[in-house]
């Protein structure tokens, strides 16, 4: 992105102007002569060029270096043509002032001006420190990639990160962006005939809509024209209040109008040949965006060089216009010539000539290469424990590509977390943005371990703003590194759509943080095993499950080296003095519980060396006492089993009689309001319910497919199971059905985290539980319906750059393919016949709500955006369904003699591990 100065035009030629400011101008004259196009452009239909680039793209139609795409049309004819616009020589500017938003979105810094004085000197220098995207801007061609991962004309990352090729500076060199402008003013238009223009909601203009606008002005196109829409955002943000433009820019994405983003748009924009687009709002096409298979940004930065402008300040431009009847102009603009890359140049070559040299001394010991390359699954992190998703995938699908991505990172860059070597400290965000952010990943995080109490988080965040840190001492270290991961988890809460090249949302914070983590030989304190948890979790979101294993490894010898596993005999020690230490306890045990089941490693300490109760004030004790309860060793009989499912069950719901109103989840009223905290628990509630349930449920399964395979199923599948046996199993697959509606409904209030592990994981472990039920048990319309949610939403993250679970996503349409379409001529539903044929559903929409939160402090913050608006969610008519708030009722009694067959079977062919969250894994075929 850059800031636009300007040049002017004489006779066809172009020269800088290298004045202070950033403005564009206009000149107004007669209609100018049309210049015909090169005859080899090809038509949209003959779309790629390029077939190893991504779908549509015209890579090589102006040569395979090539760094200008589209900005070729404005030829020296074309330049000639546009002056010839100009009559009365009326300028405009189209910059909109730098800060004009005081609170920039997208958690952008806002703009700071310093006037330095010079004194004794009668001098003032001025230091301008802002970020290009908070005013007008232009996107340039290393912005935006492919979703390949490629970037215009077959550029790659390490063509940007090693040298100069498609940068801005192209642009300057060749004269900049001058050329005939051409404004569609759909504001004007649409007022005209009575449409509402909703400027902070996702509007769509369609193509169709644009060419309207064009003919009522009768406005027609050449071959090189510039387009300009404008759609009244610049005015409308500038009437906002202080509060409502705080309240966009906690938005992640903010829902902003904008153009299609649609084939037929593409055509539109193709077919007319324009040089470049610009808009004045935040995002030339709707935002969030609905359609990420014709996302414009990716089109037309990534596949056809066109530039795209932003934020441009089109109101005076439009006056003008409108009074002439004139909607032509020439216009002149270019870049701020900033060849930053150049400077690092050499460094990056440098740096590259090194590992080429350690990597040839490497290979000279080749002979010890090949003496180690037996012993390479353990250094390489190549142990799948029996409980892990990765080893479900192996035995029901050994052959699927995508199972590369379930031990792949989610940024995979390999030294994207070596630690800095310079001793500069990372910029922080704004004092009151930090604070926002720490209550975005306190509504994630906190509500479930408790590891930052927030009256001690801001009183070290202020230390950390407003005074000086002695980094030589360990605490301070410690204080530094934590608010880093305050911040990381604060964005990648906050941020729906990872659309840079850094790394997810707040990545750039969390390595960083790990450069000020402490050397594991200094004294250990209760702050530093919170720090440690928190790396280990934030690490388990970028799926690098080895590194979050062993950092919560750490965490946890710590706690025990500190004694916190054990209540503490000193009388002087205060009462919220031991609660912190058992809220610390806990917290880290919950936390190496949970990570160590989902890498199917073995716990690190066993409960009778626990002797620690829980804390007083702690209202979810019985819950996470239900939730250990589950994690424990694996029974060793049928009975043992039984015991097990009826005590756990019967603890739950128990817990469940005791929730708070404030926490309870009532499904009539899902879609009027819902908070994160309420979210999290009852996800994690419903997961513990699955957790005891699904080994019977899925050995039942087993037991169905293969009599099918036989012929010898029965249509009834409670057929021959005892009561308490089928209530069991209802009770499964009703929580895997609750988990699916309250993430539903999660996602319409931009509740749920697309980078989030913990929302991830229970959206496909519902996924699954459903696709398996509906795959074996008799046709069921709501089942069906669930299904299809789960899976909509699990696309709908993957979509949004979240890599781990479109591999997911795409593994439980292969299992469909397998075990699926034989019942699909049963099912007369949308989501069977459409996944049955190997098709991705649609996708599940996930919506900008523009209402205000609800008062819940971690409500008041900014939520985790989503792809479109509330309006254009599909509804699912849900029917009532009184079995999933029962919960609180069940109490089983089982009789130990009650089908013991069944549960020996289920214990002891499908090898049930109580520890795992993932014991479908153990599903045979």
């Amino acid at each position: 992105m850059a800031m636009p100065v300007q040049y002017i035009c004489v006779r066809g030629k172009q020269y800088s102007l290298h004045l202070k400011g950033f403005l564009s101008y206009f000149y107004f004259d007669i209609f100018a002569l049309c210049i015909t196009m090169s005859p080899q452009r090809p038509a949209f239909d003959d779309l790629p060029l390029r077939k190893d680039g991504p779908p549509g793209n015209a890579w090589g139609m102006f040569g395979d270096q090539d760094q200008m795409g589209m900005l070729n049309l404005l030829t020296p004819e074309n330049t000639a043509a546009a002056a010839r616009e100009i009559v009365d020589g009326v300028r405009v500017s189209t910059d909109w002032a730098l800060n004009s938003m005081a609170t920039p979105c997208f958690g952008r810094s806002a703009f700071e001006h310093i006037v330095k004085n010079k004194a004794p000197r009668v001098v003032n220098d001025d230091i301008l420190i802002f970020n290009t995207q908070s005013s007008s801007q232009w996107d340039g061609f290393r912005h935006y990639g492919s979703k390949q991962g490629t970037y215009f004309n077959g550029c790659t990352q390490d063509d940007i990160q090693n040298s100069t090729r498609n940068g801005i500076h192209v642009w300057v060199e060749n004269g900049g962006i001058v050329g005939r402008g051409v404004l569609l003013d759909y504001a004007g238009w649409a007022a005209a005939n009575g449409k509402e223009v909703k400027c902070f909601e996702t509007q769509s203009i369609p193509a169709s809509v644009l060419q309207e606008v064009a003919t009522s002005q009768n406005t027609t196109f050449r071959p090189g024209d510039i387009l300009f829409i404008r759609t009244g955002w610049t005015r409308a943000y500038e009437q906002l209040s202080q509060a409502q433009c705080q309240q966009l820019a906690d938005y992640a994405a903010p829902p902003v109008i904008g153009v299609e983003s649609s084939e037929a748009m593409l055509r539109w924009i193709w077919d007319r040949e324009l040089a470049a687009v610009v808009g004045d709002m935040p995002s030339f096409e709707a935002y969030p965006c609905q359609n990420q298979a014709f996302f414009l940004h990716e089109w037309l930065l990534a596949g056809w060089g066109v530039p795209i402008g932003e934020l441009f300040d089109l109101e005076q431009l439009s006056q003008e216009c409108r009074k002439r009847s004139r909607w032509t102009f020439f216009f002149s603009s270019v870049p701020l010539k900033v060849p930053a890359t150049i400077v690092n140049y050499k460094h990056k070559l440098l740096r590259r000539e090194k590992v080429a040299i350690q990597r040839r001394q490497v290979s000279h010991r080749y002979p010890i290469a090949t003496l180690m390359r037996g012993h390479q699954n353990v250094t390489t992190g190549d142990f799948v424990g029996a409980s892990s998703t990765t080893h479900l995938a192996k035995r029901l699908n050994p052959g699927s590509a995508n199972l590369a991505w379930d031990v792949r990172p989610l940024y995979d860059d390999p030294s994207s977390l070596r630690r800095p070597v310079g001793g500069s400290l990372p910029q922080l965000p704004p004092f009151e943005f930090a604070k926002r952010l720490f209550w975005v990943q306190y509504a994630y995080i906190g509500t479930i371990f408790s590891l930052i109490k927030p009256l001690e988080f801001e009183a070290r965040l202020d230390l950390v703003y407003h005074q000086p840190l002695d980094f030589s001492h360990r605490e301070s270290c410690l204080v530094y590194c934590q608010t880093l991961l305050v911040v990381s988890f604060g964005l990648m809460y906050s941020v729906n759509q990872w659309i840079g090249e850094e790394g997810p949302p707040g990545f750039k914070y969390f390595k960083h943080a790990l450069r000020f983590l402490p050397d594991i030989h200094e004294e250990g304190s209760i702050l530093f095993v919170e720090v440690l948890c928190y790396v280990a979790y934030y690490m388990q979101n970028l799926n690098r499950r080895d590194a979050a294993f062993l950092y919560i490894g750490l965490a946890l010898r710590m706690a025990i080296s500190l004694g916190l596993h054990q209540e503490v005999s000193d009388p002087s020690i205060s009462e919220s003095d031991r609660n912190r230490r058992r809220r610390a306890w806990w917290s880290v045990y919950s936390l190496d519980r949970l990570l160590s089941v989902k890498s199917g490693n073995p716990i690190t300490i066993h409960d009778e060396d626990i002797g620690i109760t829980w804390p007083t004030d702690v209202g979810g004790s019985t819950f996470d006492m239900a939730t250990s309860e589950i994690y424990r060793k694996k029974p060793g009989s049928g009975s043992n089993l039984i015991a097990s499912v009826q005590g756990i069950t019967n603890d739950l719901s128990a817990w469940l009689r005791q929730v708070p109103d404030r926490l309870r989840i009532d499904f009539t009223t899902l879609d009027t309001h819902i908070n994160r905290e309420s979210v999290s628990i009852n996800l994690h509630f419903y997961s513990c319910v699955n957790m005891t349930a699904r080994p019977l449920v899925f050995y039942v399964i087993q037991r169905r497919l293969d009599a099918e395979a036989l012929g010898s199923t029965t249509e009834d599948w409670k057929k021959g199971l005892a009561p308490n046996t089928v209530a069991v199993i209802d009770s499964c697959i009703t929580a895997a059905r609750a988990t699916t509606m309250i993430m539903d409904a999660a996602a319409k209030h931009n509740l749920v985290a697309t980078y989030g592990y913990l929302d991830g994981e229970y959206i496909f472990s519902a996924a699954l539980l459903l696709v398996m039920v509906n795959a074996a048990f008799p046709p069921n319309e709501t089942s069906a319906r669930a299904m299809e949610t789960a899976l909509n939403l699990l696309r709908g993250m993957a979509d949004r750059g979240n890599t781990y679970l479109d591999s997911r996503h795409s593994l439980l349409l292969e299992l469909w393919a397998v075990i699926g379409p034989r019942h699909a001529e049963e099912k007369d539903t949308d989501a069977a016949s459409s996944l049955a044929a190997g098709q991705k559903g649609p996708v599940t929409p996930m919506s900008e709500n523009a209402a205000n939160p609800s008062a819940n402090p971690s409500d008041d913050v900014p939520g985790p955006s989503a792809e479109s608006a509330a309006s254009q969610m599909p509804t699912y008519n849900w029917p009532q369904q009184p079995d999933i708030p029962s919960f609180r009722d069940i109490a089983f009694q089982f009789d130990l003699n009650d089908d013991p067959a069944l549960w020996e079977g289920a214990l002891d062919q499908i090898d049930i591990d109580m520890d795992t969250d993932w014991i479908e894994n153990t599903l045979k075929r």
